[in-house]
């Protein structure tokens, strides 16, 4: 028997200490440690475990053939992960309960069993009759999709060896455990140990593996940090759950690019994708409405328009609000700081709201010249025109900073038939002629410059 002592693990990062703390000395997150029972050794670590140890190779016997994928039929996935699955790679799924995380993998599962690959999907939180059901609303009709319900990880790998399934997906994986740790499931030891069991069986057979993972209230993956570092793709949904559109973001991926993109419609059917999202996120757009602007954003590789709303009225309290919605507070104080300073808006006695409609949430600094303009124009009560589009850094001393991939973002727009766009001048210089004839373009420097361009 193996000795057993009391250590505390942080639910945040993993960090591990002898007793408990109220803070954590690596993430600094307070009342995060819980108490595990740790075992000193154990006789067999990992169940899953390859069959020949591995050997150093030069660099000039190493094989530079691609990888092969397993496309999936559906296209939006196929792109977000970078052209199809790895086989052998281990992909981490997270989001809020009932945002489609599972429904997602069985459609997943469904379109990789249609190919003729056995499909084996764990499901450890339903029994196999719930998962039955969810099927049929999805009309999910294969024998290669094999369903277990279980949580130790002892009999999952038993039915692995058994069934040799090319893909695996595993839901959840904080559910599962193993039974020689005396820690309870979900914990940050059994979390760490059953996911490095999965990525040995991901490596060694070439399995295709997808976990489903929880998340903590504040929106990150539950768990310690390192179980991100094991996973090679990192899928993380977003949107509201009472809303119609999921967006799927990739965190991280090694085999393709990453703050990929790919937006879904949640239905009776399932997820559908939809390959155009510009024109689903402007197709409730009110034109010449006063304080609204467009703007093109870039996701990944994929540029998107995106509808920037603002709402500034007079307070009557002594701290006026400063709300916001999809994008960072602290980055709009500083350009409502820019707007008062610069330009000499009163916005010390008024209230600022500003949203981006439809869900998004967008960190890119391009859009700084969108919100100024949505503000101004909410501030004057004056419309700005519905055919134009801006773009632009904002810096503090108002001045216009050059965006990347400035083609992208105008062939978008003009593909959504706007007819004015306002850029930086320095994103004057290169912009092919095929693009310039068909859209008015105006360069401009200063904050001040752009707010005469648009509102008259």
């Amino acid at each position: 028997m193996a000795k057993q002592k009391t250590v505390w693990f942080c639910s945040e990062c993993g960090n591990k200490e002898h007793k408990w703390q109220g803070q954590c000395n690596a993430c600094t997150k307070w009342n995060t440690f819980q108490e595990e029972i740790e075992m000193s050794s154990l006789p067999k670590r990992f169940e899953a475990q390859a069959a020949a140890p591995s050997r150093p190779f030069r660099l000039h016997e190493i094989s530079l053939i691609e990888t092969p994928r397993i496309l999936t039929g559906i296209n939006e996935f196929d792109r977000l992960v970078g052209g199809g699955i790895v086989p052998g790679s281990l992909t981490l799924v997270g989001g809020d309960p009932g945002i489609g995380k599972s429904t997602l993998m069985l459609q997943l599962a469904h379109a990789l069993a249609k190919k003729g690959l056995v499909v084996l999907y764990v499901s450890g939180e339903e029994s196999i009759e719930q998962t039955s059901l969810r099927a049929q609303r999805l009309n999910i009709k294969t024998d290669n999709l094999l369903l277990l319900s279980e949580t130790n990880f002892t009999y999952i790998k038993a039915q692995i060896d058994n069934v040799k399934p090319q893909v695996l997906i595993i839901d959840s994986i904080q559910i599962v455990y193993k039974a020689e740790i005396t820690s309870a499931p979900g914990s940050v030891t059994q979390v760490r140990e059953t996911t490095t069991e999965f990525m040995h069986i991901a490596k060694g057979q070439g399995i295709a593996t997808f976990l489903i993972g929880h998340v903590t209230k504040s929106g990150e993956i539950a768990g310690p940090r390192v179980l991100e570092h094991l996973v090679d793709t990192v899928l993380y949904f977003e949107g509201d759950k009472q809303l119609y559109f999921r967006m799927i973001r990739v965190v991280k991926n090694r085999f393709g690019p990453t703050d990929e993109i790919a937006v879904f419609h949640m239905k009776q059917e399932g997820l559908v994708e939809v390959p155009n999202p510009s024109e689903i996120f402007l197709e409730e757009r009110k034109k010449d409405v006063v304080g609204s602007v467009i703007i093109p954003t870039i996701e990944g590789s994929r540029p998107i328009l995106i509808e920037i709303q603002a709402l500034v009225t007079e307070t009557f309290f002594p701290t006026p609000s400063r709300r916001c919605t999809g994008l960072d507070q602290n980055r709009l104080a500083l350009l409502l700081a820019v707007l008062e300073k610069r330009v000499g808006y009163q916005l010390h006695k008024c209230d600022v709201f500003v949203s981006i409609a439809g869900g998004m949430r967008v960190i890119e600094p391009a859009i700084d010249l969108g919100i100024i303009l949505a503000a101004a124009s909410s501030m004057r009560n004056k419309r700005i025109d519905s055919h134009t589009t801006v773009m632009g850094e904002v810096g503090l001393g108002g001045e216009i900073r050059s965006v990347p991939r400035i083609e992208s973002r105008l062939k978008e727009a003009i593909q959504m038939g706007f007819k004015y766009c306002i850029i930086p001048k320095r994103n004057l210089k290169g912009i092919p002629e095929s693009i310039s004839k068909k859209i008015n373009i105006r360069g401009v420097e200063m904050v001040e410059e752009a707010i005469d361009a648009v509102i008259h």
